[in-house]
């Protein structure tokens, strides 16, 4: 059972337990000759094509939970980041480059293994997408906030916003991740990598536009992407303490 084997992971990533390592990153990366970011094959093609049960893909998800959290909430300090409402489609792929050594990840590794086949990772994606998205995550907390969100949109709309859309709710069809609700100091991390060229699996026209923004506006663009919200897609705010 999925919750035996959480457990199990849960345990042995506290202790000195090894895993068996992801296999060994490809040759080439975001501008190495012969890569293609989003090639259609393998397993990654055969997820797309199939139909995810979100139903069985509570299950499988348990797995994911522990890290991520039962919510999809991530973790506010960054860790992890926010999952629920995320794409299929962006879910597919990173976990399918994770497992195929695409995009280093070596503590998800051991966790995106446990999904067995392509159905068990559309069946997980269309259960994580399905999540409402929390409206309390990580933010820009410094006492500039108001100057780095304002900044931060006015970079945005020059050059994310065509992709990642007004409310940062991403495009589906062409694999670009919903980035509203996520966590401040996650999207910052990412940006950091994407342009220093440590994400291997990123799209080649992200690492264009991103390459020449300084950290300063890499700080701004998060705080700012870190604000924003999808209309009918964010959790309802708690109320007496219950959850909706």
């Amino acid at each position: 059972m999925k919750k035996t084997l959480v457990l199990a992971l849960s345990l042995a990533l506290g202790s000195t337990m090894v895993f068996a390592g992801p296999p060994a990153a490809h040759k080439g990366g975001i501008e190495g000759k012969g890569y293609v970011w989003n090639a259609q094959e393998g397993e990654k093609s055969e997820a797309l094509k199939l139909k995810g049960d979100a139903k069985r893909g509570e299950e499988a998800y348990e797995v994911c939970g522990a890290c991520h959290l039962p919510s999809g909430a991530g973790r506010p300090d960054g860790t992890f980041p926010q999952l629920a409402g995320q794409h299929t489609t962006v879910l597919i792929k990173q976990m399918a480059d994770i497992r195929a050594g695409l995009r280093d990840n070596p503590t998800m590794y051991p966790f995106a293994m446990t999904l067995t086949d392509p159905q068990e990772l559309a069946d997980a994606s269309a259960y994580i997408e399905r999540l409402c998205i929390p409206v309390d995550h990580g933010k820009y907390e410094g006492a500039d906030a108001a100057m780095q969100i304002a900044k931060g949109k006015e970079l945005y709309e020059k050059q994310c916003k065509e992709c990642h859309g007004a409310n940062g709710e991403g495009n589906k069809e062409k694999f670009y991740p919903v980035i509203a609700g996520q966590h401040y100091k996650y999207l910052l991390r990412q940006m950091n990598e994407i342009r220093d060229g440590h994400r291997r699996n990123a799209n080649p026209d992200m690492v264009k536009v991103i390459k020449p923004y300084t950290n300063d506006q890499l700080v701004a663009i998060s705080a700012y992407q870190s604000s924003l919200k999808m209309p009918g897609s964010m959790c309802k705010p708690k109320v007496g303490g219950k959850k909706k």
